[in-house]
């Protein structure tokens, strides 16, 4: 996998990029992985509703392939958008996501952060009240919050073409998280979300950047 470091990227260019590399490529491409930093911009998936974008004020709000409803990237958020051969790494749709969440799982453990997955609800949570603590994560009873106690730190949203998959997914590092209040994270209101400095955990955007993309390399190889 061929690993790209592009820094601050508009959204826009880089899903027209996205979709123009995967539309050209051919069964012998290699995979790349591309890390951006995005500047303010909600962006809404396919099926995303308006009624989740609660007031974007000046931050625009963009169309995007990806599945899923709407998030924020901004400056302090690492982006990592694997563009990858299905069909040869041998997996399906599920089993992507799947390490897609266990690369950040692992990223995320590199700085002694327990990460959590939360049943039909793609993306990576804490619990806030005990970041570093390892007790696993209990489902939620029927009619319970499932959010409850917890906040998203890593939102998930991928596309796929011909088996070739792209857009992926956001880890927050230090963030103005602000932006978050102005919308339903991933079409869920009132759901809190959090960043690294918010655990306490300090730690730059170059370095967040090469341990999630050795993790996504070790897991999609």
């Amino acid at each position: 996998m061929r690993i790209q470091h592009l820094g601050r990227r508009d959204h826009a260019e880089m899903e027209a990029a996205m979709r123009a590399f995967t539309a050209a490529r051919a069964t012998d491409t290699e995979d790349e992985l591309w890390l951006v930093e995005h500047a303010p911009v909600f962006t809404q998936g396919v099926a995303g509703r308006d009624s989740h974008v609660l007031a974007a004020g000046d931050i625009p709000v963009a169309r995007s392939q990806r599945g899923g409803q709407v998030t924020y990237h901004g400056p302090g958020q690492v982006v990592a958008y694997p563009l990858v051969d299905l069909r040869r790494l041998d997996i399906y749709v599920k089993e992507y996501v799947f390490r897609l969440e266990q690369a950040v799982l692992d990223t995320l453990a590199e700085w002694a952060v327990t990460g959590h997955r939360v049943r039909s609800a793609p993306g990576i949570y804490v619990r806030l009240d005990d970041p570093f603590g390892h007790a696993a994560l209990a489902p939620a009873a029927p009619g319970e919050d499932p959010f409850r106690g917890l906040g998203k730190i890593a939102a998930l949203g991928i596309k796929v073409s011909r088996h070739f998959a792209y857009h992926g997914v956001a880890l927050n590092v230090a963030m103005d998280l602000e932006p978050f209040q102005r919308i339903d994270p991933c079409g869920y209101a009132g759901l809190k979300t959090v960043d690294l400095r918010a655990l306490g955990v300090a730690v730059d955007w170059d370095d967040a950047a090469r341990r999630l993309a050795a993790q996504l390399q070790r897991r999609l190889a």
